[in-house]
């Protein structure tokens, strides 16, 4: 048969996705685009935002106008918590929950650049949050199990994997696992598997990230100096309110522990605009503090009601325009700091990892070849060059200008 996927949401998403493309293509059947006529319709859901749920619901109606005749096979997060809503959709066959997703997966479409699923589901239920409704408790494969799949993902020429977790920095903490730091333990045996040449930890709660991570990462052979390290919010009563596990001060002592041992680490922070609770005041507070600390970039979020959530009925709601105008001004403040942090670094030499995928220079800088190339340094930093398909695939010291810098950030 052939088969269309189409993912939204996070990482581990992508991730779920493509290994499930991966065993698919094993069987025979043949993958194509979304936007093409095909047998079955693959679409991986998510739920954290209304605006997710739409675009959920829009993937759906789109695979139907394509082929009224197809399968239509709804998986993920916003399966798991709407199925009787969805199953109602024209087209719609088989809606699958999260359960019957695997524990350990990678995606495999890009040679240059792999996602790895260490871990899945939460305990923490923040007052805003319906991921562990959906995902469930927090669970993980053990270390040599883990180990064993990264050993794959080296086999198969991938140099760069990224970790992710719906909490990542919980690995192991659920099972019967030998060691007292089992995702500390699991990131020393990832450091010493032979073809991989870079890892990054795509999101760790500030909690969890330890001074002997910190210090780790900062001495290892691959483990590059890139943190995301959600807040959620600046501002310890809206912290409280969310039910998040740590306070300002503590945010702020990771984040200068990490720039004390990795002087360049690029740090990149989530943020919720217009949470319960977030008046003028507590918002002022916010831009504030997030100005204060070192923080290379922002990913902004705007509040939304999640049903069955503890958030409902907490008082204090924000106007949904007030909510709109704070997720404009983060994102304002995010141009900022993301500015700052590249002229910190232009004229300093960095190890890039060149991609596969040729790009048009119109896409890049002001390149005068018809084809560039493009690649992340360790410190989070896109770059470009004029394609060279002989270094596809390796790491080479580059010195960041204004000229080779691409502006965007995933």
């Amino acid at each position: 048969m052939t088969i269309a996927a189409h993912t939204l949401g996070c990482k581990l998403n992508f991730a779920e996705t493509s290994d499930t493309l991966r065993r698919l293509a094993a069987e025979g059947h043949t993958i194509v685009d979304f936007r093409e006529k095909a047998d079955i319709y693959l679409i991986n859901t998510c739920t954290v935002t209304a605006v997710a749920e739409k675009k959920c619901r829009t993937a759906i109606r789109q695979a139907h106008r394509q082929n009224p005749d197809a399968q239509i096979v709804v998986m993920g997060c916003f399966a798991q918590v709407a199925a009787d809503e969805i199953r109602r959709m024209p087209g719609v066959t088989q809606v699958l929950g999260n359960e019957s997703k695997r524990l350990l997966s990678y995606s495999g479409e890009d040679r240059t650049r792999t996602f790895f699923k260490i871990q899945d589901g939460c305990d923490y239920f923040c007052t805003y949050c319906a991921i562990p409704y959906a995902r469930g408790r927090s669970r993980s494969a053990s270390i040599e199990e883990t180990l064993c799949a990264a050993r794959r993902i080296a086999d198969s020429g991938a140099k760069e994997v990224v970790l992710t977790g719906v909490n990542t920095g919980t690995f192991g903490q659920s099972s019967k696992q030998s060691s007292n730091h089992p995702f500390l333990d699991l990131l020393k045996g990832l450091d010493q598997i032979e073809g991989i040449l870079r890892y990054r930890i795509s999101s760790i709660e500030p909690n969890l990230l330890t001074d002997d991570i910190i210090d780790f990462v900062a001495h290892s052979r691959a483990f590059l100096p890139h943190f995301h390290i959600p807040l959620q919010a600046g501002s310890d009563h809206v912290l409280s309110l969310m039910h998040r596990r740590y306070d300002t001060a503590l945010y702020r002592a990771k984040l200068e522990r990490i720039k004390a041992v990795m002087p360049d680490a690029c740090i990149a922070a989530d943020v919720m605009a217009g949470f319960n609770g977030e008046n003028e005041e507590e918002f002022a507070k916010v831009l504030s503090f997030i100005d204060s600390l070192p923080i290379s970039y922002l990913h902004v979020f705007t509040y939304s009601d999640r049903p069955g959530t503890a958030a409902l009925k907490l008082g204090e709601k924000v106007p949904i325009p007030v909510r709109h105008e704070h997720t404009a001004r983060l994102l304002e403040l995010s141009e900022k700091k993301h500015k700052a942090f590249i002229d910190s670094q232009l004229g300093k030499t960095r190890p890039v990892l060149w991609e596969s995928t040729p790009h048009s220079s119109n896409q890049a800088t002001k390149q005068s070849n018809n084809q560039t190339m493009q690649g992340w340094t360790d410190n989070y930093i896109r770059l470009c060059r004029p394609y060279d398909p002989s270094i596809v695939n390796t790491v080479e010291q580059v010195t960041i200008t204004l000229d080779n810098i691409v502006g965007d950030t995933e």
